[in-house]
């Protein structure tokens, strides 16, 4: 169901009014509170910005980290204030409270150009519980709510869901507006062929990711740990390699259902230990030695991928084909990586789920060479599962 967005919204329904804006602040901090890292700032800025430019006030609420529903300093969002001032060339104004007749009053009293951020929601016992009392305070704090927090969409919390059914209109914001779009494109009318690449470590995170996209797909690559339930179910060794026993069944059945569309990887890259990076070595899937694990898919596997891809006309790339995190098993996923970026040159539509593989493609330096890379790890996960997103049902329909 398509939902309004902000650009729908007439100017003189912006101007000189309170914008109450649900943004994904939620970044990570060190120990001295500093931003280590401001892509989720940096996102929000488009919404933003489009509001100021109409006259708009933004009113901003964001969670931060898991404070369990009481104030914590740790998770306060001062340190983000300065960052998003810094970011944006407009001041910011920092509230500490947000369900307070104070917090109202400080909407108030916001002149053209400011930003007004509110602390932390999750600092609210309310918050999570989407507390129905909680969600009608923070539709005081504005005269229309955009919501353009997709890596909180998957949860229906107060700020999130809640406080759509008191303001309206209720719309979502630019960055929301474009998850929508590039997800749901690729799951509604992809151009073909359609390249899917799962990974990560479990099955079990993946099942129903692998069946809602098996139907749609030309090809569903799978790499990761994960791949071993599966050679699990084919009667290979696989050694010490992380193996989901519950889902050795499921991943039999799958292998059974799919035809030719279901593809593993035909090699690995394994070693004794994680540790032992000196010893890593390629071999194929059936020849895992007992006393070794699979850390990454294997050089021939890593082509083949990357081969598919460069056929492909959409890909959506959900899960490290190993662990990246730890050289040489990051091999297989930088090599998905490039072949992404070579694609997106050549006109293919390229979506980065979220979640480790997002970390992997900014580390890999290759952000801005996908044609979409997701904010929302879990949120893109559920959306692709074909599962309801409380922030995203709860806004108004177009």
């Amino acid at each position: 169901m398509k939902k309004k967005t902000l650009q729908e919204l007439p100017d003189s329904l912006l101007c000189s009014r309170r914008i109450l804006v649900r943004l994904d602040l939620n970044v990570p901090l060190d120990d001295n509170c500093n931003v280590t890292d401001d892509t989720r700032i940096r996102a929000s800025l488009p919404t933003l910005d489009y509001i100021l430019k109409r006259g708009g006030r933004p009113v901003v609420l964001s969670h931060l980290g898991r404070p369990k529903g009481k104030p914590d300093e740790r998770y306060s969002l001062q340190p983000v204030a300065d960052v998003l001032e810094r970011l944006s060339g407009h001041h910011v104004v920092f509230c500490e409270m947000t369900d307070t007749d104070e917090a109202i009053k400080a909407t108030h009293e916001m002149v053209d150009g400011e930003i007004l951020l509110l602390e932390n929601t999750r600092f609210l016992a309310g918050e999570e519980k989407n507390d129905d009392g909680l969600a009608r305070t923070f539709a005081e704090l504005g005269d229309v709510f955009v919501n353009d927090a997709f890596g909180a969409a998957h949860r229906a919390h107060a700020s999130t869901a809640g406080v759509a059914k008191y303001l309206h209109p209720a719309v979502a914001g630019l960055l929301m507006q474009k998850e929508l779009d590039y997800l749901g494109g690729a799951l509604a009318d992809p151009k073909r062929p359609f390249v899917a690449i799962l990974g990560g470590s479990k099955i079990s995170g993946k099942i129903d990711v692998i069946r809602e996209l098996l139907p749609k797909v030309d090809a569903l690559l799978i790499g990761g740990a994960m791949a071993c339930t599966f050679y699990k179910a084919m009667g290979y060794e696989v050694g010490k390699s992380l193996v989901e026993p519950d889902k050795v069944d499921l991943a039999h059945e799958l292998i059974e259902t799919s035809g030719t569309r279901l593809i593993l990887p035909h090699d690995a890259t394994v070693a004794p230990s994680l540790d032992d990076t000196g010893k890593a070595h390629a071999v194929k899937r059936d020849a895992i030695p007992a006393g070794e694990a699979m850390y990454d898919i294997g050089p021939a596997s890593a082509e083949s991928y990357a081969r598919a891809v460069a056929s492909a006309k959409t890909v959506l790339w959900n899960g490290p084909m190993g662990v990246f995190e730890k050289p040489p098993f990051d091999a297989g996923t930088i090599a998905i990586a490039r072949a992404m970026a070579d694609a997106t040159a050549k006109g293919a539509t390229t979506i980065v789920g979220g979640g480790d593989s997002a970390a992997a493609v900014a580390e890999a330096g290759l952000q801005s060479q996908m044609s979409h890379v997701s904010t929302g790890g879990g949120a893109s996960l559920e959306f692709l599962e074909g599962k309801q997103l409380p922030g995203v049902t709860s806004l108004d329909d177009a």
